[in-house]
């Protein structure tokens, strides 16, 4: 029997790795990467865009679309339309997406539209690089080691305690920050101590958010020294008021997108497992 055809659409580095996974279960085609990006092994077919109504589904990056309106496709020089991708699926066809708007939407207005990144699994395998990239950029960023640096985590989710884990590991001297006493039980189950979040002091060097709220309004940052860094974690719209610390001469990175920056191979696999089970809870998948 014919094998689940899956057509992957643009998107960065991350997008082929992911079309890597899956072809070892479906058969994958690639459209919105120019050739010479495409690697020679695993050998990955290359869309038809003349073929109408022949897959079963299509990926599409983090994030789909872009300020133009068009697929996001940074590895690509062609435009790719949205409406275009419609004919190319089967009647049924359906789409998968990190981070679907109203705006892709909009534009397939008849197709069912999955948003992976809202997949529990892909939350929680996306924690470890997601740390992992937060903590190689602090290295990057500070002139001292993490060895007994006061590092505050907002948050104790699952980026949070992995970022606990991982800087225990380094011997820093952690504090969460957390809203209740759920939270503050997590704390201690890692090993860290705990703050509630409007009790937060200055007295911290490194200072990592992973709460999409605002926490870190002028007057919380103005509690903080000028050489704290402050690394937001956050999805949009992030935890911090990013004007206020500029004028205050606060460092603030909004890292956005890590695991795709810093562990593109593993984010790649992430989304295919993710990808691969959604397909098989709705019964796509042909054996």
């Amino acid at each position: 029997m014919k094998r689940t055809e899956i057509l992957i659409v643009g998107g960065d580095m991350r997008q082929l790795y992911c079309a890597a996974k899956l072809s070892e279960t479906f058969n994958v085609s690639l459209l919105g990467f120019d050739e010479d990006i495409i690697p020679e092994e695993p050998k990955l077919k290359t869309a038809d865009r003349s073929k109408k109504h022949c897959y079963d589904c299509i990926v599409l990056p983090v994030p789909p679309m872009n300020s133009e309106g068009t697929i996001f496709a940074p590895c690509s020089s062609t435009v790719i339309s949205a409406p275009s991708l419609d004919e190319m699926l089967t009647a049924d066809g359906v789409i998968y997406a990190g981070k679907a708007d109203e705006k892709l939407r909009k534009a397939l207005p008849n197709r069912e539209i999955y948003d992976y990144i809202l997949s529990e699994e892909m939350s929680i395998k996306n924690a470890v690089p997601t740390a992992e990239g937060a903590v190689q950029l602090a290295l990057e960023e500070l002139p001292v080691t993490l060895n007994g640096l006061k590092v505050l985590i907002v948050g104790m989710g699952r980026i949070g305690t992995a970022l606990t884990e991982i800087l225990k590991g380094f011997g820093a001297d952690i504090t969460a920050a957390v809203h209740n006493p759920r939270g503050t039980a997590k704390a201690r189950l890692h090993g860290v101590k705990a703050v509630q979040t409007k009790r937060i002091s200055g007295n911290y060097e490194l200072v990592f958010n992973t709460v999409p709220k605002m926490i870190f309004d002028s007057e919380m940052l103005s509690r903080f020294d000028k050489n704290t860094l402050f690394i937001d974690l956050a999805s949009k719209p992030g935890g911090g008021d990013f004007d206020a610390a500029i004028e205050q001469g606060i460092k603030v990175i909004w890292a956005l997108g890590l695991p795709g920056k810093t562990a593109p191979v593993t984010s790649g696999e992430i989304i295919a497992e993710t990808i691969g089970t959604l397909i098989l809870e709705r019964g796509e998948a042909v054996e």
